[in-house]
């Protein structure tokens, strides 16, 4: 991984091989992890682009309950800091990005309630 290389922690639609190709212009490769003291709630989604692209209107939020009992489990992808502007563009307002501690011991990037 090279300095500039970004951690993202995604554990939705990110995922969708349509959505990388769209957000980030390639599929990303990734590796298995856990957000740790946080549970999965719905997110009703009105973006019309988001929608289309991803094919729902009901997507997943990640919400802190400070429990390191409660694990998402996801995938880190490697992305530059380009590609990583690019999923702040994909990710509506419902979200926001923050840095979090994962069960593997390193640290990521990741959409959570805002």
């Amino acid at each position: 991984m090279s300095s500039k290389d970004q951690l993202l922690f995604t554990y939705g639609t990110l995922r969708y091989a349509d959505v990388q190709l769209d957000t980030f212009g390639r599929l990303v490769d990734g590796d298995d992890d856990e957000l740790v003291g946080f549970v999965l709630g719905d997110a009703p989604i009105d973006d019309p682009r988001v929608v289309e692209l991803s094919g729902s209107a009901l997507h997943t939020i990640a919400i802190a309950t400070g429990d390191d009992t409660d694990r998402i489990p996801g995938t880190v992808l490697r992305i530059s800091e380009d590609e990583l502007a690019s999923a702040d563009d994909y990710e509506v307002a419902i979200y926001r990005r923050v840095q979090v501690p994962l069960a593997s011991g390193r640290t990521a990037w990741t959409y959570v309630s805002a």
